[in-house]
């Protein structure tokens, strides 16, 4: 998640058919992150999944959400359009969130392979359908994507207040019901309003409504909701799948790089080296829902001036700090100007601060208990973090690589969420003992849990001292 401020002149410009997008991008993000806040704690909880299973099961939900958007661009693109495979994904988010709160042992994997085809659908053309309102090189493009991002910080940041709470209080089908609901309301919303776009889209957005492709694109999108519900309970496949796809990405991206000569190759070749280290990013942030997530249910006092704190809910200070610190970046940006180079050794470093931190508790704890306050502070540097890596890192790859390839390599970058879902689940899974058949005594608990830590933060650590050696050499070959 990220966010950029926008100046009043700009945000003046935008018109109704911005804010028609924003609304129902808006609460599709509600429904996603209010899921993932609570999704492994649900597959522990409620339906007596171990919590490295629950780790498993998410990597490869959290890899699929992100691996197949590409597919939901080009049916936008080149075959239904931009505002259908929206609604259509949309539709089908909403059924599926429906279908998660009334889930149980047999269909939960039904419900989130449809949140992956719904997403699919939906998450590309959103963005798609907010630059086809501007003309290349309007000035209100930059504050309308900002705008745009600001969107899932807000429905985010909304929905990890609430479905953590929700679920703690009421029960899981009324938190997984919400964000049916708020996605209801996205859909309500763009209907009523969707002759406001009537001019906008793709070139197949212009030709009238295309029943029989509509109709084929639901049925091959439910065929793969019943193969994907089929492999999500077999992650060993899952993972399999996901490195095959990215390491034939990769090669491609690798063989483009190494057809080209001179400055062009070594810059495209420092591309790669960018986006490996953003699988190590997206890495990190998997860690919120999952072993981050579990370590405040097993070792954090989430006693706080008499309420009792949901563990999942530690998970909303990530767009909240977002929102918080943006403004302050940019203002130092203006006072203190950096290359993209420098902002993403800067966020490396407090990645890696992030979980060094949190070795620290051990010798602070009561009975293995810490203060939440040890959770704050380890969001803050991570989402501090992430402001300067998450789109600043796209910014340098585009950078690097020749304009032809824009398109390729924004997809490529998408591929490092798709890869650290199985790798982000391996690590998690390092928290959780493999000994005992039982849950660690909890000073025993908080010991592992700082061992990882503090080995996730000192190789994280070690890639940020590489990044900062590297930091000349790559100043230079950006002002080729």
């Amino acid at each position: 998640m990220e966010t950029v401020l926008v100046d009043a002149e700009v945000s003046s410009r935008l018109g109704k058919p911005f804010w028609v997008v924003w609304g129902i991008e808006l609460w599709e993000r509600f429904g996603y992150y209010g899921v993932q806040a609570i999704i492994a704690l649900y597959f522990v909880n409620q339906l007596g999944f171990s919590e490295s299973d629950s780790f498993y099961v998410f990597g490869s939900f959290s890899a699929f959400s992100y691996g197949f958007v590409w597919i939901g661009g080009w049916i936008g693109d080149k075959y239904l359009g931009t505002k259908s495979t929206l609604i259509l994904g949309a539709i089908i988010l909403m059924f599926s969130y429906v279908g998660l709160a009334l889930a149980n042992h047999e269909t939960i994997f039904y419900a989130l392979s449809g949140i992956i085809i719904g997403s699919s659908l939906f998450k590309a053309n959103s963005g798609s359908l907010i630059s086809k309102m501007y003309a290349k090189g309007d000035s209100a493009l930059d504050g309308a994507m900002t705008l745009y991002y600001m969107a899932v910080n807000i429905g985010s940041m909304l929905s990890m207040s609430v479905t953590p709470i929700v679920a703690q209080k009421y029960g899981w089908t009324y938190a997984f019901g919400i964000c049916a609901v708020g996605l209801f309301l996205g859909v309500c919303n763009y209907v009523m309003f969707r002759q406001m776009l009537a001019n906008i889209g793709s070139e197949i957005d212009k030709a009238p409504f295309n029943y029989k492709r509509v109709g084929l694109i639901s049925i091959v999108g439910l065929i793969a909701i019943v193969v994907i519900a089929q492999l999500l309970t077999r992650t060993a496949i899952c993972n399999g799948i996901v490195y095959v796809v990215v390491t034939g990405a990769f090669l491609y991206f690798l063989k483009l790089a190494f057809s080209l000569e001179g400055i062009a190759r070594t810059r495209m070749l420092v591309a790669f080296v960018l986006i490996l280290e953003g699988v190590l990013f997206f890495v990190l942030y998997n860690q919120m829902p999952t072993s981050l997530t579990f370590f405040a249910v097993h070792n954090i006092n989430n006693n706080f001036l008499g309420w009792q704190i949901p563990p999942a809910e530690y998970q909303v200070l990530n767009p909240v700090i977002i929102v918080l610190v943006s403004p302050i970046l940019v203002r130092l940006y203006r006072q203190h100007p950096a290359t993209h180079v420098t902002k993403f050794c800067f966020g490396m470093t407090l990645c890696a601060a992030a979980f060094l931190v949190l070795a620290i508790p051990q010798y602070t704890a009561t009975n293995g208990l810490a203060s939440p306050w040890w959770m704050v502070l380890s969001y803050f540097l991570q989402s501090t973090g992430e402001l300067l890596i998450s789109g600043l890192g796209l910014a340098m790859v585009a950078e690097l690589c020749p304009s032809s390839m824009t398109g390729f390599v924004m997809g490529i970058w998408l591929l490092t969420n798709m890869l650290a879902g199985p790798i982000g689940a391996w690590v998690g899974v390092l928290t959780v003992p493999t000994t005992a058949s039982e849950q660690l005594p909890t000073v025993a608990s908080l010991a592992l849990y700082s061992k990882v830590f503090a080995e996730i933060g000192l190789f994280t650590g070690f890639i940020a001292v590489l990044m900062w050696f590297s930091r000349p050499a790559l100043n230079r070959l950006l002002k080729h």
